[in-house]
């Protein structure tokens, strides 16, 4: 395969007329972005450039790019990028892992050319097993970073930047005394050839920042993935403004990155920024003052123990036990104080054609409809099923007296897609509500059949 046809193939992919034959590294990279420089002699070209999928790759053999009749290419092969290991960012070869098996994420970065390496959000407990996979693996470890003060497990940053003689870096509001770096927003680091941009993100905490690559962006915890939807604001130093002001930011950013968040208590994986953007409920349309009101509506409270791990983590704690704390509480998240195994609750489903064909046939005199959104959700495009009641959420476990008297009767939970709906039926069924079903597919679905009758 000659300069020409590498161009062709790659040009088809990315639906780009080019049909220069000038020197193949400097087109895929500049023009089509599909060439990445693994060293002098070999480059790779991705066909699909997307994260985590199975992709074409050519193993180019090259005498300089001195002419088309110079290039060499092998068949192509099948290679699978897993989540975790050898990525691209910015043309540069990587390496990218999540190190830990509970719902606490730290991600060890290193590049792959000179094995200097950073970890951010480090568990102290885990220690040990950062330590080995540094040593045993060659990594260079120059700094370790934490997003933000941690309120729901003791950070490791302090004592693995003492083990291992690197730097503790947090942003400069971030109030933990044994911080030996602090930087400011929009400051720009580079791990060997490989650039990253801070971006102050406050709300979930004063000291909460993003880390930009080219590629992905870790969030921290101020945006999770999915129905998870981001920090809670209502910690000590939380600000459901300043949140607002910070999902602004991120929104500004490009579709393309890929989101790693701080914390994931339900198996979520990884997706683009433009992906969260249709999901996430924390990244939909809101002014701030809605968005203040949506938040602080919820009046979830901070756990007690929460302050005692913020203490310790400002104190540099060496010691995994300086705070009690439940085992792996999705405590960082919105619904982080619901009751326990809410989350390993299963939940029946009911198709919206069911639901339909009770509405249509007034069978609903056993049957409570419970609509878990927001009320200015209700006033949107998708509307609101007739005698429906309506209690966010978020307030659920508190105002649950309210639907006392219809315990023996049936409920069918409904959201905007059935994510925020599970979690209250899946609440309802912890409290002792026999029947209890989610609408499968939300009112996304409902207006969907409504349109199509």
């Amino acid at each position: 395969m000659q300069t020409r046809d590498v161009l062709t193939v790659a040009a088809a992919v990315y639906g780009t007329q080019t049909t220069r034959s000038h020197a193949a590294a400097k087109v895929a990279t500049t023009v089509l972005n599909v060439m990445v420089l693994v060293d002098q002699d070999r480059f790779l070209i991705l066909l699909n450039a997307a994260i985590r999928v199975k992709v074409q790759v050519w193993f180019m053999a090259t005498k300089g790019f001195v002419s088309e009749q110079d290039v060499t290419v092998a068949r192509p092969v099948n290679l699978v990028i897993p989540r975790d290991g050898n990525k691209i960012s910015g043309g540069k070869l990587m390496i990218f892992r999540q190190l830990n098996k509970t719902p606490c994420k730290t991600y060890l970065i290193s590049s792959e050319k000179t094995k200097e390496a950073i970890i951010i959000d480090p568990v102290l407990e885990n220690l040990n097993e950062y330590i080995s996979i540094i040593k045993n693996e060659g990594f260079k470890l120059t700094h370790v970073l934490d997003t933000h003060t941690h309120a729901d497990h003791i950070s490791g940053s302090g004592a693995l930047a003492d083990k291992m003689s690197a730097v503790y870096v947090m942003h400069q509001n971030s109030p933990v005394r044994c911080v030996a770096f602090h930087v400011p927003d929009g400051f720009d680091y580079h791990l060997s050839n490989i650039p990253v941009k801070i971006m102050h993100t406050p709300g979930h905490t004063k000291d909460s920042m993003c880390l930009v690559f080219q590629d992905r962006i870790l969030t921290g915890d101020t945006l999770f993935l999915d129905e998870g939807g981001a920090g809670r604001t209502d910690l000590p130093g939380g600000d459901p403004g300043e949140h607002w002001e910070s999902i602004q930011k991120i929104m500004k950013l490009p579709d393309n990155l890929i989101v790693y968040p701080a914390h994931d208590y339900r198996g979520r994986e990884p997706s683009s920024l433009g992906e969260q953007k249709k999901r996430n409920p924390n990244l939909q349309p809101r002014t701030k003052e809605a968005y203040i009101k949506w938040l602080t509506d919820m009046k979830l409270g901070a756990a007690d123990w929460m302050k005692d791990v913020l203490s310790a983590n400002y104190a540099c704690a060496r010691n995994p036990k300086a705070a009690w704390i439940p085992v792996d509480a999705p405590a960082c998240e919105v619904k982080g104080t619901l009751p326990t195994n809410v989350n390993e609750q299963q939940v029946p489903t009911i198709p919206v054609s069911e639901v339909k064909r009770r509405i249509q046939s007034n069978q609903l005199n056993n049957t409570i409809i419970l609509d878990v959104r927001e009320p200015a959700e209700l006033k949107g495009e998708l509307g609101v099923i007739n005698g429906a009641l309506n209690i966010p959420v978020g307030q659920l476990t508190q105002r649950i007296i309210e639907l006392e008297k219809y315990k023996e009767k049936d409920f069918i939970t409904v959201c905007r897609s059935g994510g925020r709906a599970h979690t209250a039926a899946a609440i309802l069924l912890q409290l002792g509500f026999k029947k209890v079903f989610n609408m499968s597919g939300g009112m996304m679905a409902f207006h969907s059949a409504e349109k199509t009758k």
